[in-house]
């Protein structure tokens, strides 16, 4: 199980990383559920794709990984705190199953005024849809240094 995993970790890193011509990337860390190395990537001023390859703590340990499509709302708290919301995917490796689920991200984001480090905070609903229908809640603080 471990070699697949660095595997997985390894493209989904080196997929971001080769995309940064496109936009501004942010490369850092999420704690909570789940707990791991967190990746964002601006498409435009207001959206970006961001994702996580972490590990899961909550019943049994899994693998996860997620990317969501987020919009942000700049005028909602001010310049250096940002509202942002989205949706997205998960999948999550356990032991005995795969489960896969959408995930709706809402969070606050500060930028760190002259760094180029954002800190965030997020709730994550989440609808799993296989190998059962069930909701639950994701939660996350995490931050980034954008290159």
């Amino acid at each position: 199980m471990k070699y697949p995993v660095r595997i997985l970790m390894l493209v989904f890193i080196i997929s971001l990383s080769t995309t940064y011509g496109q936009g501004k990337f942010g490369l850092g860390i999420i704690l909570g559920e789940p707990t791991g190395i967190s990746a964002k990537l601006w498409i435009t001023g207001t959206t970006a794709i961001d994702g996580a390859v972490a590990w899961s703590f909550a019943n049994e340990s899994a693998f996860h990984i997620h990317a969501d499509f987020l919009i942000h709302n700049f005028g909602v708290f001010d310049k250096v705190v940002t509202l942002y919301y989205g949706i997205g995917g998960r999948i999550k490796f356990r032991k005995d199953e795969t489960r896969l689920g959408v995930r709706i991200p809402v969070g606050v984001a500060y930028d760190i005024p002259s760094t180029s480090i954002d800190l965030f905070l997020e709730i994550v609903p989440l609808l799993n849809l296989n190998p059962s229908t069930s909701f639950t809640l994701n939660g996350a603080i995490g931050g980034r240094f954008h290159f």
